[in-house]
């Protein structure tokens, strides 16, 4: 049974570098679930959304962090009643039944939240190191060569030439169908999950289009990433993750969902702390640097997070962006990232605003009812107008 990884030294909270500054780096950890008292002039913002939260106009939230320049604005803990809301589903105890409050949305009753899809972020992050480390791979390489030892025909050409950026930009070419309802039957995330061995899964999928050429929505891939992660560096991604990542960074508890073939779920199965998902915020605002030591290459945080693909959803906005595995909820018109976030299932959302050193953390379970709003547009739509209206 995978179990908690425990490392061994103390959790350093967050920190937020601007500029040329040169200060102590080490923060306390967050103490109580009480906003900490700031003058900043988005308080009244803040205090605003929590009160429309408190009131369950977001519907079922855990958790809302507001961390800018090196100051946590606001840290807000929502107890939940999920034993009691999941009674009326299936709450089958097993580890992807998403009403069964063993596992989801804390894992056993830690404080260790499902993060869902925005694994597949600090999977890229991930991917990231391994190329960073690994100079003889880039993400021009065909993915087959990396994925040998798997009983499927390779036979179409277009399945051969798939590279390790198409996976990273959801752009494989192979059919995938994840925009229905979870529990679909023909969604293939749920059939993924269902099945015994995942990589075959994924390349058993005939191609429905030129590699490189259509964006679809598919976690199958980011699925691929993990185990080719395993073929550069020799290392299953959790033990990566923990050497080359979590401990760098003081993450010191973590969950990661195994699946029946002996992977780690790459595509949505990670469960960090959100003062730990914040960590990761403060990384990638940093371009890549975590008390003054580059932990992932700069351009590696720039690419991820540029519009890589643009107007990938135009039935969510007409401009969102996608790169290595972030979404680009905003950009500019010449292609500079305005925000980026990693988004997640239920509610998961880890959100960065480079120009105002803005970072946001939500953690929610809104899976069998639609809230009156969406806390995916609490960051464009509240407090950057508030900034920007200083």
């Amino acid at each position: 049974m995978n179990k908690i990884k425990t490392l061994t030294f103390s959790i350093l909270f967050i920190v937020m570098v601007t500029g040329c500054n040169t200060k102590d780096k080490n923060k306390e950890s967050i103490k109580g679930t009480q906003k900490v008292p700031s003058q900043n002039f988005v308080s009244a913002v803040i205090d605003s959304i929590n009160s429309e939260i408190n009131n369950g106009d977001y519907g079922l939230i855990d958790r809302f962090m507001v961390i800018q320049n090196d100051e946590l604005l606001a840290d807000f803990k929502y107890v939940q009643d999920y034993k009691t809301i999941a009674q009326k589903y299936d709450t089958t105890n097993q580890q992807y039944n998403f009403n069964s409050t063993d596992w989801h949305p804390y894992y056993k009753k830690s404080e260790l939240h499902t993060l869902q899809s925005v694994t597949k972020s600090i999977t890229s992050i991930l991917f990231g190191l391994a190329l960073d480390l690994n100079e003889d791979y880039n993400v021009g390489n065909k993915a087959l060569p990396l994925l040998n030892g798997f009983d499927i025909d390779f036979q179409d050409k277009r399945k051969q030439n798939i590279s390790i950026e198409d996976l990273l930009t959801m752009r494989s070419g192979l059919q995938w169908n994840e925009e229905t309802d979870h529990n679909d039957n023909t969604n293939d995330c749920f059939l993924l999950e269902s099945s015994d061995n995942w990589i075959e899964y994924v390349l058993s999928k005939p191609m429905d289009t030129i590699p490189g050429t259509r964006f679809v929505y598919n976690g199958g891939g980011t699925v691929l990433l993990g185990k080719i992660i395993r073929t550069i560096t020799g290392k299953r991604i959790d033990e990566w993750a923990e050497e080359k990542l979590f401990e760098p960074l003081g993450i010191t508890e973590y969950y990661w969902k195994e699946t029946p073939d002996g992977e780690i779920d790459t595509e949505g199965g990670l469960y960090l702390k959100a003062e730990d998902l914040a960590k990761i915020g403060s990384l990638f605002l940093n371009n890549g640097k975590w008390d003054n030591k580059q932990i992932v290459s700069e351009s590696w945080v720039t690419t991820s997070t540029s519009p890589i693909i643009k107007d990938v959803k135009p039935e969510w906005r007409s401009d969102m962006g996608y790169g290595y595995q972030w979404w680009i909820p905003e950009y500019t018109n010449n292609g500079k990232t305005s925000i980026y976030a990693g988004n997640g299932y239920g509610g998961q959302y880890l959100m960065m605003a480079p120009e105002y050193n803005l970072i946001i953390v939500f953690n929610g379970w809104n899976i069998n009812d639609e809230p009156e709003k969406s806390t995916w547009r609490v960051l464009q739509d509240r407090i950057i107008p508030a900034l920007m209206h200083k």
